[in-house]
């Protein structure tokens, strides 16, 4: 689409703000609705945990609306905190009956480094990173408390009828001696991480509202400096963002939690253009290479990541990792069927995939189409295993069932440079010849010895018998 047809209606300054950035986050109640939130709720007691990261908010029932069962709530306080209620331990309703409802939290997500708060102001968007999203559930741990109540009650009466005075058993321990994996993999289980989560004991804070005066303090913290609503500093932040576009990206998003992050998405063996940067040139087209099956020098260039490499430098390269076919570039087999490797399907080794592989893109400087079932017979490999190697360069035409590159020759588009390439490795190819040769002969060897061993036309000789007559 031209320009033209897509005008910039709107150009929109966007200002990063870190004063919040370590103490920045997002509550979500994904059990409520829309309409029914906590806006106007009021908050009777907050608690954190700093280190495990969670939160604990208890929120007012108005007891006097005609909508509160008051029998109900009642009974709830009674089967959380007893009849006769101790003074020593904390009671979950003071007032007798339930008066509050509690909402603990949990992390549905553990990175949050591409998540921001924004807010716009005076045509500007002011962007704050995030410490932590957390989801608020609701706790019923006064039926904990009941059914914890209710087992103490039973054993003590247990205890009085004389029941329990048999002897109990005693639970003996065995710990075995703990190495630096078992210990890794010890603090990584779900009751490791649940002991320390409650190990770590609740921190009082204070809950301002929302329409407070330390409130909208701390929301001006929300704004950066920079913007025509900032301060003084408005200079000196302008300054420490005189980078180039590039850098201030790399600034703004963690390469190693993005590196990480896409790896995690990615199919096996398959690399990130942020990962392709970081390798050397070599890597780069062994990856480009091995990825793009068959892809021409111009297209090479668009998918290198330093595009004012020296053309010389890039095809010297080139020769060491890729062979030129027909005017475009493969892989060598030995990228493709690294040692130690074996084929998809039947487990053929590495080396005999390599040779496969070598004889066919040979097959493929001669003549522009090849039969699959003549491959297989010179190759000795199985079928499955020349499909594959087929179909990394070249593709079947239905028509009449042969196999040709997957792209169009080249040979007339190539600069003088290549054309010298194409030759120093044709001249790899005759080296070759006598051994791909040898291949092809030991083929039709077999093939005619199947013939006359095995065929159901021939013809029986009676010999002619050496007795005396």
């Amino acid at each position: 689409m031209e320009d033209e047809d897509d005008p910039v209606v709107e150009e929109i300054p966007v200002h990063l703000s870190k004063t919040l950035a370590d103490n920045l986050y997002v509550l979500q109640y994904p059990v409520k609705s829309a309409t029914a939130t906590f806006d106007d709720g009021r908050v009777v007691n907050c608690c954190v945990k700093p280190i495990n990261q969670q939160i604990k908010v208890d929120y007012a029932l108005d007891t006097a609306s005609r909508h509160y069962d008051a029998f109900k709530g009642e009974q709830f306080a009674l089967a959380a905190d007893g009849k006769q209620r101790d003074k020593s331990q904390k009671l979950t309703f003071r007032s007798g009956t339930m008066d509050k409802q509690s909402f603990l939290s949990t992390k549905p997500i553990e990175d949050v480094g591409r998540y921001l708060v924004c807010v716009m102001q005076d045509g500007e968007v002011h962007a704050t990173p995030l410490k932590g999203i957390v989801a608020m559930r609701q706790m019923f741990s006064y039926f904990d408390k009941q059914d914890t109540r209710t087992k103490a009650e039973q054993k003590a009466e247990r205890d009085a009828d004389g029941t329990g005075e048999d002897e109990e058993l005693t639970q003996v321990t065995v710990k075995f001696a703990e190495n630096e994996r078992m210990r890794k993999a010890r603090e990584k289980s779900f009751n490791y991480l649940s002991e320390m989560e409650a190990e770590e004991p609740w921190c009082e804070t204070f809950w301002h509202e929302k329409t407070s005066s330390t409130a909208e303090l701390e929301k001006q913290k929300l704004f950066s400096g920079t913007g025509v609503s900032g301060s003084g500093r408005q200079a000196v932040d302008n300054a420490a963002l005189n980078v180039r576009p590039s850098e201030y990206m790399e600034m703004l998003i963690s390469k190693e939690k993005t590196d990480r992050n896409i790896d995690s998405l990615l199919p096996s063996k398959v690399v990130c253009m942020h990962k392709l940067i970081q390798l050397s040139l070599e890597e780069q087209l062994k990856v480009i290479l091995t990825d793009a099956k068959v892809i021409t020098s111009q297209q090479i260039y668009e998918l290198l990541p330093n595009r004012t490499l020296p053309p010389e430098k890039l095809r010297r390269v080139l020769m060491q990792v890729g062979w030129l076919i027909r005017g475009n570039w493969v892989a060598q087999a030995e990228y493709v069927y690294p040692d130690g490797s074996v084929s998809g399907t039947n487990g053929v080794g590495a080396e005999q995939m390599r040779n496969a592989r070598d004889y066919i893109l040979y097959r493929f400087t001669k003549c522009d189409k090849l039969e699959r079932s003549q491959l297989v017979a010179i190759t000795q490999l199985p079928v499955e295993e020349i499909r594959e190697i087929l179909s990394s360069v070249a593709k079947l035409n239905p028509s009449d069932r042969t196999w040709s590159m997957l792209l169009p020759s080249n040979e007339a588009y190539l600069c003088v440079e290549e054309q010298e390439i194409s030759e120093r490795q044709t001249a790899y190819w005759k080296a070759r010849a006598e051994y791909f040769s040898e291949m092809e002969r030991k083929s039709a060897t077999n093939s005619s010895s199947t013939s006359i061993g095995g065929g159901s036309t021939s013809k029986r000789v009676r010999k002619r018998s050496t007795r005396d007559s």
